[in-house]
C-alpha cells in the first residue's frame, strides 16, 4: 500500500482480477503517485483491472486525465478495465465532463 497525506492506494489481486482501491484526493499533487502504481498494472493484460473509487473524495482534471489514459492503454491491449463504486460527487463530475459512458459502461453503471 502506498500512501501520502492526500491519496491512499491499496491493491488487491484475486481470482483473475486486480483491484486498486483509491481514496482521498487524486489531483496534480498526487498524480505521480497514482501513475507509479498504475503503470505496471496497465500492462497486466491477462487479468481484469478495476479501480474502486468508493473512498475517493476529490478528483481534478489531472486525475481525470490519468483515468482516461488507463482506459486508453487497456483498450489498446484489449484488456478488461472497469471503474467501480463511484461516489455521487465524483459521478457528477464524470457526467459533466462527458466521460461517464467511457469509464462506467463496462461496469454496467452507465
Amino acid at each position: 500500500m502506498k500512501q501520502s497525506d492526500k491519496l491512499f492506494l491499496r491493491t488487491e489481486n484475486k481470482e483473475g482480477k486486480c483491484t486498486v482501491f483509491v481514496g482521498g484526493e487524486l489531483d496534480l499533487e498526487s498524480a505521480a503517485q497514482m501513475r507509479a502504481v498504475m503503470s505496471p498494472l496497465v500492462e497486466l493484460s491477462d487479468r481484469e483491472l478495476a479501480l474502486n473509487l468508493r473512498e475517493l473524495r476529490y478528483v481534478d482534471s489531472t486525475g481525470i486525465g490519468i483515468l482516461v489514459s488507463v482506459l486508453k492503454a487497456r483498450h489498446a491491449k484489449n484488456a478488461p478495465f472497469v471503474v467501480e463504486a463511484v461516489p455521487p460527487n465524483i459521478r457528477k463530475l464524470f457526467d459533466m465532463t462527458g466521460i461517464t459512458p467511457f469509464l462506467l459502461k463496462q461496469a454496467g453503471q452507465a
